[in-house]
């Protein structure tokens, strides 16, 4: 399949999905899709009232949508381990999971309720604990996907293991390139731990490009002088909106050609807008050393430890 549209998304009747962040911009194009699709899909976010005109406006255009909202808060890893506990005890497998949510580069320094950089904690450590708590029910899918939506920042990322926290020197560009590259490392070595332990999990990663959300809103905010100039300029020639943004992610997740590993983003120009297609990984998200110590310090900042073998129901 060389190109896709939303005409090419499969049937998805009788799948379950969960997508984080999904009470706006690119999460909420993506969850209204799979449930357009006939997917049962839970609406993640922190915001109960984000969440409810979330699903208001989905009935509205798709009135016999299957979705509801459920509370996360991918700062805060108690959320997320009731998240995780709430999850299993409705459901009794997860087809799709959809690690979207993110913070993108606030200006100043700012942390989680569990005093992890915001950036790091909220786009990396947050979707590392949830999907392994998500776990048990991905492997008795038989061939769940995991989506894990990363950025062009990550190009420029670098992991800085020495300063992970951002506590000696912080600014914004950095860390947020730092927790996208981040997301890249563990989509790979998720996918090789799935392939050593037999879970039969389908990894793969997506970027938006340069999708017009409130994403940079919530973030630096407003954004003035030549930058400001030179950001309307590319939202105006340069930007997809939130539905074609969205739909790299919901090629990774559907799509019947995708394979281990797969990374979509747009195919115009400096991958900023245009169809979904198979994108070229950054050399560094390419390392398997960088990605197991990653995992292994991931690990032991979230306290949570994934099993080694198969994974009980």
């Amino acid at each position: 399949m060389t190109s896709f549209t939303i005409a090419d998304i499969p049937d998805q009747t009788g799948r379950t999905a969960i997508v984080t962040g999904a009470t706006g911009g690119l999460g909420y194009e993506t969850a209204r899709l799979l449930a357009q699709a006939g997917a049962q899909v839970i609406l993640a976010g922190r915001n109960p009232e984000k969440g409810a005109d979330a699903l208001r406006r989905i009935r509205a255009a798709h009135a016999a949508a299957n979705i509801a909202f459920e509370a996360l808060d991918l700062g805060n890893l108690a959320s997320i381990a009731a998240f995780g506990t709430r999850m299993t005890g409705q459901f009794k497998r997860l087809d799709l999971l959809i690690n979207n949510a993110g913070v993108m580069t606030p200006p100043t320094r700012k942390t989680t309720s569990d005093g992890f950089e915001l950036q790091f904690g909220t786009n990396h450590l947050g979707h590392f604990a949830l999907t392994g708590h998500l776990l048990p029910l991905l492997v008795q899918a038989h061939g769940a996907r995991v989506v894990t939506v990363s950025s062009i920042a990550a190009r420029n990322g670098k992991i800085d293991f020495d300063d992970l926290q951002a506590q000696r020197h912080y600014r914004p560009w950095p860390a947020y390139g730092q927790s996208k590259l981040a997301n890249l490392l563990f989509a790979r070595e998720l996918q090789r731990r799935s392939d050593a332990n037999g879970w039969k999990l389908l990894s793969t990663a997506a970027h938006p490009g340069f999708a017009r959300t409130d994403l940079i809103a919530n973030g630096p905010g407003k954004i003035t002088g030549i930058a400001g100039i030179m950001t309307s300029l590319l939202m105006r020639v340069a930007s997809n909106d939130a539905s074609a943004g969205a739909l790299p992610t919901i090629r990774a997740a559907v799509a019947p050609d995708v394979r281990p590993l797969d990374y979509y983003g747009p195919d115009g120009f400096m991958a900023l807008k245009g169809a979904p297609v198979r994108a070229k990984v950054p050399d560094l998200a390419n390392d398997d050393a960088l990605a197991r110590r990653l995992w292994e310090v991931s690990e032991q900042l979230t306290g949570l430890h994934y099993a080694a073998g198969p994974v009980a129901a």
